[in-house]
């Protein structure tokens, strides 16, 4: 049994911590019938199809979109978007990718999108009926986003697209993508449009195979044609949305990696408890008792930070930046230390396949990466923290 402490904090409000439980409950009675069925893991992109439309059934996907199409804010709330991500994660990271991607392939839209275009997407991602994707990094344009070298520019009455984008989480089954580029080939400053999977010059170019299965691809543009009305926000204003629609998500993946390390902690827990050495338990050995400490003060450390940040967000209404990033780095890097230590407690059957904490050691490592590197995070930090004290 997972700690639950935390939701006494003055971080939450009631609706949190009844969304949290709730939550919980719906996990144990649904996942493991998906995520655990036989050959659940190999065809990845039926399993998350599944996860997205019984996500959307149930209601959860509400959660990703505003209220006004569909959703069960006025606004996105980041405190509830984190406390799905690392209640999915404690249960499934498939789970927790096919949420965050509803969230984050639809989150400009939901953000900075016109009336018209959040009734054309934002109700089918809250429903299920549609599976969002973003679009951002490029070959050599990961988190160096200014290097990005994909294209748009005017044609008629709407756009055409050239160049590729890869490592686009839900590349291939998504039925759409927001598509950020460079406005003009020799452009400096970056927009953001709509892409649906049927649009003339659009196509998966490659799948894309990681240690720890999702649908991942990368996509291709040819002269493909954007109606103008698929357009987010202005022209130039693509880097804007980009970091505006990061600064809410970037949270959200702190969480999931709370999630992964508070079903490490509990594997390492139930593992030490009973398993049987030297004429004692496991967690009659210091070293095992000093292991899990560290671990715990890990976890509880990785959500004040994560729950820091949704609540300034939420509840302050300002630019969190660097907030997101300390939450993002450190709960991201010590997520995998506890995952490692917990491998360590179950010895050899911690790394044979089909037990849950070799799958969490294969599911932390992207996390460390994507939406940001840890690397990239600390120059995010010292940036803002060196802007603060020159003012």
């Amino acid at each position: 049994m997972s700690d639950t402490s935390y939701l006494d904090w003055p971080f939450f409000e009631d609706h949190h911590r009844a969304l949290a439980r709730d939550l919980d409950a719906w996990c144990h009675a649904n996942l493991p019938a998906i995520v655990d069925a036989e050959g659940a893991h190999d065809n990845v992109d039926d399993t998350c199809r599944t996860l997205v439309k019984v996500m959307g059934d149930a209601g959860w996907l509400r959660y990703a979109v505003p209220k006004a199409y569909g959703g069960v804010h006025e606004n996105l709330d980041v405190r509830s978007l984190a406390l799905i991500r690392e209640t999915l994660g404690r249960h499934s990271g498939l789970a927790d990718f096919a949420f965050a991607m509803q969230g984050l392939g639809s989150g400009a839209i939901s953000t900075f999108g016109s009336h018209e275009l959040k009734q054309a997407y934002l109700p089918d991602v809250a429903s299920g009926k549609k599976i969002a994707a973003f679009a951002l990094s490029e070959t050599d344009a990961g988190s160096d986003v200014a290097a990005m070298q994909t294209w748009l520019e005017r044609a008629g009455d709407g756009f055409v697209a050239n160049g590729s984008k890869t490592w686009i989480s839900n590349g291939g089954i998504a039925d759409f993508y927001t598509l950020f580029a460079r406005n003009g080939k020799d452009g400096k400053k970056l927009s953001a449009v709509v892409v649906d999977k049927d649009c003339d010059g659009f196509s998966i170019a490659d799948r894309i195979d990681v240690i720890a299965p999702h649908p991942l691809g990368t996509l291709s543009f040819d002269e493909c044609k954007i109606a103008a009305d698929r357009q987010i926000g202005n022209d130039d204003e693509g880097m804007k949305i980009a970091l505006g629609t990061l600064d809410i998500f970037r949270t959200t993946v702190g969480a999931a990696a709370l999630g992964f390390a508070r079903r490490a902690l509990d594997e390492a827990t139930e593992r030490a408890v009973n398993r049987q050495m030297f004429g004692a338990t496991l967690s009659d050995l210091p070293i095992a008792q000093e292991r899990l400490a560290e671990m715990a003060l890990d976890v509880d450390a990785s959500a004040l930070l994560v729950y820091r940040s949704a609540w300034v967000k939420d509840v302050k209404k300002t630019r969190v930046t660097r907030e997101a990033a300390m939450a993002k780095l450190y709960a991201t890097d010590q997520a995998q230390l506890v995952i490692d230590k917990a491998v360590q407690l179950f010895g050899g059957l911690g790394v044979t396949k089909g037990v849950k904490v070799e799958e969490l050691y294969r599911e932390i490592r992207a996390l460390r990466i994507y939406e940001g590197a840890s690397e990239v995070q600390k120059i995010v930090i010292a940036r803002q923290h060196l802007q603060d004290n020159m003012k």
